[in-house]
């Protein structure tokens, strides 16, 4: 007697089954809660994938006190679909990230270990992009390029911890907005203490580290970077130097202190080989 096509008999509760355009046969898993279908993912057998269904089911059961802490790496569920059914059970909001809601931020779940922390604010933006890691260093896919989320909060690329920013409470896994401190804003400039004072030192890396010079602020600092910048095209250094973007000053004010700051005579009477 021939077998019935695993495609056309019926299937265990919460399964059905597909077959591949290469012919091989899956099982995938679904569930419906609150009015909504639910994808469980694909698995290769029909048990494998009806106890993912029956995993979710507890999760969302009436009374469910099953929480993100019960979760078993032998779990048939993929951690990411646990976190984001308990996220709808909890707080009626479906969300197809591993993101779980605070009453005034919100987790977003790497893994079970590896966990982030944002404000409320930026729910919209992460809920439609999956974060990404590479190293100590986070990113969204983005129109088709990655970003570093570290820029959405004023950190550069080039930017150095406990330098030019830092966690305040510690946690560099904590991106809420008041938790980071932005030390040094523009390109070329750090902060120094000389004689007890507090001033701001602008350099720029042409074949070794050039002192441009040290200013009362970090906004003179940047635009005597900007300044060194153009003096070193007009000498043909072909570099590409990131200029400096000085937001608060007017277009009359920038170049009153432009004209102002003094650069090192190193830079003035800089050669290029």
């Amino acid at each position: 007697m021939k077998e019935a096509n695993p495609a056309s008999r019926k299937h265990l509760e919460g399964v059905f089954c597909t077959t591949k355009k290469n012919g091989e046969v899956s099982y995938r898993s679904s569930l419906t809660y609150r009015r909504k279908h639910i994808s469980l993912g694909s698995y290769r057998t029909e048990d494998a994938a009806h106890l993912a269904y029956r995993a979710a089911s507890e999760l969302v059961a009436p009374g469910s006190r099953i929480s993100l802490r019960d979760y078993e790496p032998s779990s048939p569920l993929p951690f990411e679909k646990w976190v984001v059914l308990l996220n709808f059970r909890d707080n009626g909001l479906y969300l197809g990230v591993p993101i779980y809601i605070r009453p005034r931020f919100f987790y977003y779940y790497l893994s079970p270990d590896q966990i982030l922390k944002f404000d409320k604010d930026d729910l919209f933006y992460y809920a439609s992009r999956k974060i990404m890691c590479r190293g100590s260093r986070y990113f969204v896919a983005d129109y088709g390029m990655q970003v570093s989320i570290a820029s959405r909060y004023g950190i550069r690329s080039y930017a150095v911890t406990e330098v030019d920013y830092r966690f305040r409470n510690g946690d560099p896994t904590d991106f809420r907005r008041e938790n980071i401190e932005i030390l040094n804003r523009f390109h070329g400039v750090r902060k120094i203490m000389k004689n007890g004072r507090c001033l701001y030192a602008a350099r720029i890396h042409i074949r070794g580290n050039f002192l441009i010079g040290t200013y009362e602020t970090d906004v003179e600092a940047a635009i005597a970077y900007n300044k060194a910048i153009d003096i070193l095209r007009k000498k043909n250094v072909t570099k590409r130097f990131p200029p400096n973007y000085v937001e608060e000053l007017s277009a009359r004010q920038y170049a009153e202190l432009y004209s102002k700051v003094k650069i090192s005579p190193r830079i003035l009477s800089y050669c290029p080989p």
